[in-house]
């Protein structure tokens, strides 16, 4: 069988004497698609039966978790407080602040929004829906994240996996009995290994970043708007009326969202069979779409259940946004956790 070795490291900071060490690095095994999976199908007895374009239907059984003292959390108790400053000493989602940060941000939205057009997005969902890069579990695939950043990101510098905890982490503190929103805080930018070269080593501007819907209006809430107007799309007067080739309360499955981590991450767990509830699966799919839940865009195209699922959207919002810092977390501590979470939701390998 053909396996691929991907290194990675732990950087873990000592908040004692604020010294840096570097923990032994390690090899993650990715093994290419095997006839021999493990079957998701026979461990848990619980359904997923929501069905939208790609009509899934998937039954399993249940499966006993190891125990541990799942309480146990890298926080302080009591409920997770919102910071109004960012890793940089700025706001939140602040765009026009002058740094040099802002500056290569701005240049990556300017070459986004020109080049996420229609036909693009459908190309690639149809390339990568087919899930035949490689095979490995989902804590593989955060440490393969070791080494990314996320050059759209105004807030974070950090490498992705720190982000990934702090979210995870923040959620459990306020939600701990709400399990699968704990991992989908672990797992929700997990898309960015598309940055990987196993997975065609994508730009940054075809992974990251603000999401948008397409074959509509670009609304003037997302980010940068004004470099659409070099999108070939602006020259198509079907995508420049409010609804665009959609109809008027669709639903946001029906319509084609900007390429990227967020979509990527969404199939991927779909098609591998998760026993996630959808609105997990939604939090996944629109987290980065800020024109809809931050300035109230695109609603016209919400169905009832979009309405129902925004829900949970807006409170993860409040944690995938205000959890980033500098503040580390201790990998091997919060770990047995969400490999539990891990077990319980997922099969031992994915197809990506």
């Amino acid at each position: 069988m053909a396996r691929a070795l991907f290194p990675s490291q732990y950087l873990c900071v000592n908040k004692t004497n604020n010294t840096a060490q570097i923990r032994s690095k390690r090899s993650i095994q990715v093994s290419c698609r095997s006839s021999n999976q493990e079957d998701l199908l026979s461990r848990r007895q619980t359904s997923y039966n929501h069905a939208d374009e790609f009509g899934l239907q998937v039954k399993v059984e249940e499966k006993k978790m190891p125990s541990f003292n799942g309480n146990e959390h890298i926080f302080d108790e009591g409920v997770f407080e919102v910071s109004n400053i960012n890793a940089f000493g700025q706001s939140f989602r602040d765009y026009n602040a002058e740094s040099e940060r802002q500056k290569s941000v701005e240049e990556f939205y300017r070459v986004q929004h020109i080049n996420q057009t229609y036909d693009y997005v459908t190309k690639m969902r149809k390339e990568y829906g087919k899930l035949n890069k490689i095979e490995m579990s989902i804590w593989d695939c955060c440490e393969l994240l070791n080494d990314v950043v996320d050059d759209s990101d105004p807030d974070l510098d950090e490498p992705q996996i720190e982000h990934l905890l702090q979210t995870a982490e923040a959620i459990r503190k306020d939600y701990p009995n709400e399990d699968w929103l704990h991992l989908t805080g672990l797992m929700h930018d997990l898309g960015k290994v598309l940055l990987h070269p196993s997975f065609g080593e994508l730009p940054q501007w075809a992974v990251v970043g603000d999401t948008f819907p397409l074959g509509c209006a670009f609304d003037e809430s997302i980010v940068h708007h004004k470099y659409f107007k070099d999108n070939p799309d602006i020259n198509n007067i079907i995508y420049n009326t409010k609804n665009g080739v959609y109809e008027q309360g669709c639903g946001l499955n029906k319509v084609v969202m900007s390429w990227g981590h967020d979509d990527y991450m969404y199939l991927v767990a779909k098609e591998n069979g998760t026993t996630l509830p959808y609105a997990a699966l939604f939090v996944i799919r629109y987290h980065s779409f800020y024109a809809l839940h931050k300035s109230g865009a695109y609603t016209h195209l919400m169905n009832e259940e979009d309405k129902e699922n925004i829900k949970w959207l807006n409170i993860f919002n409040k944690y995938d946004l205000y959890s980033k810092s500098n503040v580390r977390i201790d990998v091997e501590k919060v770990k047995p956790y969400y490999l539990s979470l891990i077990q319980k939701y997922f099969p031992k390998k994915l197809r990506w």
